[in-house]
């Protein structure tokens, strides 16, 4: 039997558990993964791309476990209800081939982004960062916010959003929630005054533009810029003089090469895969005045942590429900069996 978990199972996971208690889980889940990164069969997504978005699948294996992800982008969504992303995913044995796990992945995927975001900020902003300036209060906005709040200690994040009903929607889901210990939300009215006097810049955009929505004039010393808007071949959402300054750091070089910020940069524009500072390979920040930056794409191993993840609290909280997607064979080699034909013996005449 193959284990399925559906959106209800996503939500009684982070209800039993808190939401505090699940991102601290994903984001190490993340980094035990990233740290053996040697160990996995690595490969950037297989992509179709039309004119209103992007289809995508991200396999990659350890050699013991198996996953991949169906994922779409399409920004032009919301205006017929549908969400701009949305996913599922499986996780299968390697020995046999059998599928373990089928999840959805579209509330996940929102969580594991946010838990890698506060897992690289971690490692690469200010120790005393404190004050987020998150530009894009959409679908990924909540997550974010409190990912950094819950794992880096964010007190103070200043919003914006060119849709105002979005930021509304942000503040009212937020403040709505307990236990955020005096977390303050700020709505400001441009972009350039959310970043204004912000350790940290988070950029959560999903239009397939070329755009510039953070600049340079945005910038100061020691600000960490985490770059998560969706991300294709032809989408920015960095000026190219943004990245000069920074430090940059990636997930998977091959696939941020063609999707991220960076491809508007020349081929040998140095960056580091983030799994080296992890592992002590590289530096992080060399210092308190650099400015850092993550161009995050999504890669398919955070997604293979997430899939670990939800399977052991789906053991853990007994959820999810048993289904048959593979036939139950008392005979591996009768598969028209299943079909139930042949229950009553009948007369064949069989050719000698």
């Amino acid at each position: 039997m193959t284990t399925l978990l559906t959106t209800h199972d996503i939500a009684r996971i982070t209800q039993t558990l808190g939401l505090a208690e699940v991102f601290k889980r994903m984001a190490g889940y993340i980094e035990a993964d990233f740290l053996r990164w040697g160990e996995f069969d690595k490969c950037a997504r297989l992509a179709s791309h039309s004119a209103d978005g992007v289809i995508e699948l991200m396999p990659i294996s350890d050699g013991q476990l198996y996953s991949f992800k169906y994922v779409n982008g399409h920004p032009k969504n919301t205006q017929i209800g549908l969400p701009t992303v949305m996913a599922v995913g499986l996780l299968a044995e390697v020995g046999t081939g059998r599928p373990e796990l089928v999840s959805e992945l579209t509330l996940t995927t929102a969580l594991r982004t946010a838990a890698t975001s506060a897992l690289v900020a971690r490692k690469l902003a200010r120790p005393n960062s404190r004050t987020m300036a998150l530009i894009g209060n959409g679908a990924q906005g909540e997550f974010q916010a409190l990912a950094f709040h819950y794992l880096l200690g964010i007190t103070e994040i200043r919003l914006f959003d060119l849709d105002p009903a979005a930021s509304a929607k942000l503040m009212r889901n937020l403040q709505g929630m307990n236990g955020l210990n005096g977390l303050r939300l700020i709505l400001c009215s441009s972009k350039e005054q959310a970043a204004q006097g912000a350790d940290i810049i988070t950029s959560c955009t999903a239009d397939k533009t070329r755009a510039a929505i953070i600049t340079p004039q945005m910038l100061a010393p020691g600000m960490h810029i985490n770059g998560v808007g969706g991300d294709c071949p032809g989408k920015t959402e960095l000026h190219p003089e943004v990245l000069a300054r920074a430090k940059v750091f990636v997930e998977f070089e091959p696939q941020t090469r063609l999707e991220g910020d960076i491809q508007q940069m020349p081929a040998d524009f140095a960056v580091t895969e983030f799994w080296r500072v992890l592992q002590g390979g590289a530096a992080g920040r060399d210092n308190a005045a650099q400015i850092t930056l993550f161009d995050s794409v999504g890669f398919a191993l955070e997604d293979f942590s997430a899939l670990r993840l939800l399977r052991d609290c789906a053991r853990e909280l007994g959820l999810g429900q048993d289904v048959s997607l593979i036939p139950d064979l008392s005979d591996a080699k009768d598969l028209f069996g299943q079909l139930g034909f042949a229950s009553t013996p009948r007369s064949v005449r069989v050719a000698a």
